[in-house]
C-alpha cells in the first residue's frame, strides 16, 4: 500500500548501477585479453586457461545485467545519459561475445604449436 504523498522513487541508482556493471564488465575483458598468453607454454598449445573462460563468460554477464539495469526504467524516459550507457554496453557486448567465441575456437596453429619456430 502506497500513500499518495510519498514521492516516486528516483532510478538514478539503476543507471548507476548499471554504469558499474560496464565499467566491470570491460575490466574483465581486459582481464581477459591479458590472459592470452595462457594458451601456450614452451611452443604447445595448452588451450584456453580456466580463468579466460570465466572471464569469457563473466563479462558478457555483467553488460547483458547493465543493459537490463539500464533499460529498466521502460520508454518513457529516454535521457541522453542513459542512450549513451546502453550504446556503450552494447558495443561492449559486441566485442566481448566475439572474445567468448574466439575461447572456443579451435587452435589457430593447427596443432604444430608455434608453426615449427621453436
Amino acid at each position: 500500500m502506497t500513500r499518495p504523498d510519498t514521492p516516486p522513487r528516483s532510478r538514478y541508482p539503476l543507471l548507476l548501477a548499471a554504469g558499474v556493471l560496464a565499467v566491470v564488465s570491460a575490466g574483465l575483458l581486459a582481464a581477459h585479453v591479458s590472459f592470452g598468453g595462457d594458451t601456450f607454454r614452451n611452443c604447445a598449445y595448452l588451450g584456453p586457461s580456466t580463468r579466460m573462460y570465466v572471464t569469457a563468460w563473466a563479462a558478457p554477464g555483467c553488460s547483458v545485467a547493465a543493459l537490463v539495469l539500464a533499460c529498466l526504467r521502460g520508454p518513457r524516459r529516454f535521457g541522453g545519459v542513459r542512450v549513451a550507457v546502453v550504446c556503450v554496453v552494447a558495443l561492449l557486448l559486441l566485442v566481448q561475445l566475439f572474445a567468448l567465441y574466439w575461447v572456443y575456437a579451435p587452435d589457430p596453429a593447427g596443432g604444430a604449436g608455434c608453426s615449427g619456430l621453436a
